[in-house]
């Protein structure tokens, strides 16, 4: 992405500091996310046009993470974002101060002065609703500043050296809480930063394929199809630029959704003519989560058996070079972030630092600089179907993370069964879309149930359904009843062993990346 436009966002540690890279790109930005550790590196390696500092848990009085104070001196233009803004204010000369009243949620701004960065959104007096989360708060702004917002809570909710171009809240634009927050960010962007936004999926597409080609030369990939929506885009993508010297390699774990495994061979050897090697392995994966109930233990379990299938089949195919994955960006952030972070547990069943030592294949990971939703809008460009590159995520360890305890082959198909009548009846009723991911859990409980004139006792389904614009908080989505009686009845009748059927209405908090 060297002639395109960027930013450079610093992190400090907040939860959703991916989400300002989300609203950045959005804007039609490339952006990339860096800690604060390596900060002086990346602005070499990046060479952005502007500079983000994100928000964080720590305290700017406690000496939490920083920066080097060259950073202002660079001539760049910079957006503190919370904890950036005390951060901004403590290294050029103001003054923050912990033991004042703490704001968290929702809380009104007063616009104090014209600027571009609320351009559009009102005139001196005018009222805006945002997203506060501090304890500590700015009591005294460097020389040059001005404030041009205040809040009830925090007198310099947004303060500006608009000579400099330096810009600062104290509340969080990026969250979907501030309700005008990403036409902030886009007005840092382009009415301060003076960028154009000159990043497009179309551009990606080709840039892509370009650096594809000079990778693999004239090697060998091979591609480790899941079945999801991921290593599907990557594979086309692949495709695309090297043509034969691609060959799949989709391994059906017996794990996933019902007819799934149909659904990708046909695909890619009817519809793309992909070379494709359909491994059967069913039986070698439930018999190696046979007697574990330890959720995590079951992830690692069938990651070392795919890396291990990988490597079989990659002997067996001559000059292979290279193995292609579906990593996105939000598993290298997480990957390289000094905090750690909820994909360092969630993610395990990946291999976002590299592959084993014994393997001797090179990494591809054409989706290492794309979000979820960016990978669908890649989907798209590439003319994969609106049905299949819509479809909700599926984790990579399939449906043995959807049985609590031990997984045998009789509850995966109770399980595929259930959740495919789920799926075909929120899209009968036109509430797919709506949805950001619905599936089923084969709960470890049975329960006493009548049905007909005869008493039973067998397991109980959790049904769940959540909404989201981001991935990266969701709330339960709240199903007509009618709806939701109708999946009952049927799973209940049409599905052996299941006797009943409950609808999981919690929520997920913020900072987790991927439903389960």
């Amino acid at each position: 992405m060297s002639h395109h436009e960027k930013v450079l966002i610093i992190d400090f540690g907040s939860q959703v500091t991916q989400l300002i890279a989300r609203r950045v790109r959005e804007c039609g930005v490339y952006c990339e996310i860096h800690p604060f550790t390596k900060a002086a590196e990346a602005i070499k390696s990046v060479a952005p046009n502007a500079v983000i500092l994100s928000g964080s848990p720590h305290s700017v009085v406690e000496a939490g993470p920083t920066v080097d104070k060259a950073l202002f001196d660079m001539g760049l233009p910079v957006f503190g974002i919370c904890y950036g803004e005390q951060l901004m204010c403590d290294l050029l000369g103001g003054k923050v101060e912990s033991g004042h009243d703490r704001e968290f949620g929702r809380a009104e701004i007063e616009i104090a002065a014209d600027t571009p960065l609320f351009r559009g959104l009102g005139k001196p007096g005018d009222k805006e609703i945002v997203w506060m989360s501090h304890g500590d708060r700015v009591t005294a702004i460097p020389e040059r500043f001005k404030v041009i917002a205040v809040s009830e809570g925090a007198p310099f909710a947004a303060i500006a050296d608009e000579a400099r171009r330096f810009y600062a809240v104290q509340f969080h634009p990026e969250v979907v809480h501030t309700v005008r927050g990403t036409q902030m960010i886009r007005n840092f962007l382009f009415e301060v930063a003076g960028l154009k936004g000159d990043w497009t999926m179309a551009a990606f597409r080709q840039e892509m394929i370009e650096k594809i080609r000079a990778q693999v030369g004239s090697g060998r990939v091979i591609c480790g199809l899941s079945g999801g929506v991921d290593s599907s885009v990557a594979a086309v993508l692949i495709h695309e630029a090297i043509g034969e010297q691609l060959t799949c390699v989709f391994v059906d774990t017996g794990l996933l959704r019902k007819n799934e495994g149909e659904q990708v061979v046909s695909l890619f050897r009817d519809h793309y003519n992909i070379p494709l090697i359909h491994v059967q392995a069913q039986d070698k994966f439930l018999g190696a989560l046979k007697g574990l109930s330890d959720p995590e233990q079951k992830r690692k379990t069938i990651g070392r058996l795919f890396i291990e299938v990988f490597d079989e089949e990659a002997a067996k195919i001559d000059g292979a070079e290279f193995l292609a994955q579906g990593t996105l960006y939000p598993d290298v952030v997480e990957s390289v972030s000094p905090h750690g972070g909820p994909s360092t547990v969630i993610k395990s069943h990946h291999n976002v630092g590299g592959l084993p030592d014994y393997m001797k294949l090179k990494l591809v990971e054409p989706l290492r600089e794309l979000f979820k939703d960016e990978v669908r809008a890649l989907g798209r460009e590439l003319g994969l179907s609106e049905a299949f590159v819509g479809r909700h995520p599926f984790p990579g360890p399939g449906l043995a993370i959807r049985i609590p305890g031990e997984v045998t082959p009789e509850k995966v198909r109770t399980l595929q069964d259930a959740d495919a009548i789920y799926l075909d009846e929120i899209r009968k009723a036109g509430l797919y879309n709506d949805i950001w991911q619905a599936f089923a859990v084969l709960l470890p409980v049975k329960t006493v149930g009548v049905m007909g004139d005869a008493r039973t006792y067998e397991d109980v389904l959790a049904l769940r359904a959540v909404t989201s614009s981001d991935g990266m908080t969701a709330d339960f989505y709240e199903f007509p009843w009618p709806v939701l009686g109708r999946c009952a009845t049927r799973i209940v009748n049409e599905v052996r062993g299941v006797n009943r059927v409950v609808y999981d209405v919690t929520s997920k908090p913020p900072g987790t990346i991927e439903w389960e």
